[in-house]
């Protein structure tokens, strides 16, 4: 893993070699947005507010609430309904909750603003009714047992007024013992029967626990509730966005791969004798074989993004002399020269052909060898031998190339030598200036004469 810091400019290289494949993968977050918006967003939603009135404990409303959003509610709601839905339906849009003061509020969501207002509306008025008709149902015991208690209440506060009174008469004016004795029991009546005016009352309150009354009708909504598609589909692409710029930039920055010489020697454990240009027709470009290599070129997909653009080839004739100088550098070495090459480094291999064949021209013994990166084999070493590791850079983690030194130290086979390939782009043909045409020369010449 590299120790750079991501800087402004490393992020500005992604958007500029990258814009292929952020912009695709934008597209692909606002679909996925899209498409996931059909299951997460909530349509249009309103509210409806039912009143219970009389006190009510927290577990009766509770209780209420789940009446609400009843099998049997909702099938009566649907039933009305002109899209004619079914009850199995409107359970996934229908929610009810307990607000302050006993009031019940039955929350909906639809497909649009009209039909949202709609189903509010019957849920609450079919919950009212559905509510009545519970409470009617029991209602014959409940008033029964009712109507017992407050004929009890009555005999009680008529029995203690006539108790009253009659103390009341044998008192007299003078202020004696018995006297305060029984003004001090007629206060204690006074107190049971004002008890018993006040149960009575509350058992008249009971009466009302029944009713129920819808506050007024829904509100239409004005639009869509959030989140709607488009601010899932912009949250999408965003997301995907963001995904594909860190995920470069993680990318790179967990890139083991060798940059520099001094790395590269340091893991080869020899120096670097040159670094030479290897013109391919289509620079550092990957070849665009099969459906995923199309839709890699495509996107832009092709090529690095972490190096440096790739230069233009200077002309053959200091390309040759790059190759020479190398080669010249190998004919004071020893005498069996091997030249390994990575099986998947297509530019060094390149590389590796032009020295073989110059080498031939020179007289010199050199040998390509192809090799696997992970599993290197070297052949045995002869009498005086030697290795030239050709290599293209960033190619290579320092654990492949210390176990090629590895295998060339098994061997018995010294490394001389890296050779660093650079790819380029094949440099443009200077157009020729046209002949003059046959006609134009006959003119001139008559001129002339």
């Amino acid at each position: 893993m590299t120790d750079d810091t991501v800087r402004l400019s490393l992020i500005g290289q992604v958007l500029r070699r990258r814009w292929r494949l952020l912009v695709a993968l934008a597209v692909l977050g606002g679909a996925v947005g899209a498409g996931a918006s059909v299951l997460v967003s909530p349509g249009y939603q309103t509210s409806s507010s039912v009143l219970l009135q009389g006190p009510r404990q927290a577990d009766e409303l509770l209780t209420q609430a789940e009446v609400a959003t009843s099998s049997v509610v909702l099938d009566r709601a649907a039933a009305q309904l002109q899209w004619h839905p079914s009850g199995a339906d409107l359970k996934k849009q229908v929610t009810a909750s307990v607000a302050n003061g006993n009031v019940v509020t039955v929350t909906v969501s639809a497909d649009t603003a009209e039909h949202a207002q709609q189903l509010a509306d019957q849920v609450a008025q079919q919950f009212v009714k559905y509510s009545g008709q519970l409470a009617s149902n029991s209602a014959d015991a409940s008033v029964q047992l009712a109507q017992e208690q407050r004929e009890t209440l009555r005999q009680q506060v008529q029995l203690t007024t006539q108790k009253i009174s009659d103390l009341a008469k044998t008192v007299g004016g003078d202020l004696t013992v018995e006297s305060v004795q029984v003004r001090t029991q007629l206060e204690g009546l006074r107190t049971s029967l004002e008890q018993a005016i006040n149960d009575l009352n509350q058992a008249d309150l009971a009466t009302g626990i029944g009713n129920t009354v819808v506050l007024g009708p829904s509100e239409r909504p004005a639009g869509p509730a959030a989140p709607t598609m488009t601010q899932l589909a912009a949250g999408g692409a965003v997301l995907f966005f963001l995904i594909g710029v860190f995920g470069h930039l993680f990318t790179a920055r967990a890139d083991r791969r060798l940059r520099g010489e001094p790395e590269i020697a340091s893991a080869l454990g020899s120096p670097i004798l040159a670094g030479v240009d290897v013109p391919t027709p289509e620079g550092d470009r990957l070849p665009a074989t099969g459906l995923y290599g199309k839709v890699r070129r495509l996107l832009g997909g092709d090529r690095p993004w972490v190096l440096p653009p790739v230069a233009t080839s200077a002309d053959d004739v200091n390309r040759g002399i790059r190759y020479r100088r190398v080669l010249a550098r190998l004919a004071t070495g020893p005498a069996d020269i091997l030249l390994l090459v990575a099986d998947d480094d297509e530019t060094a291999r390149l590389a590796a052909t032009q020295l073989a064949a110059l080498a031939d021209e020179m007289s010199l013994p050199l040998r390509v060898q192809e090799v696997t990166p992970g599993r290197p084999t070297v052949p045995d070493a002869g009498a005086s031998s030697g290795v030239l590791v050709v290599l293209s850079t960033a190619s290579r983690t320092a654990w492949e190339l210390v176990s090629l030194a590895e295998a060339c130290s098994e061997a018995g086979r010294e490394i001389i030598g890296a050779v660093l390939t650079h790819p380029v782009r094949p440099r443009e043909p200077v157009a020729e200036p046209a002949a003059e045409a046959p006609e134009n020369s006959e003119k001139a010449l008559a001129g002339s004469a």
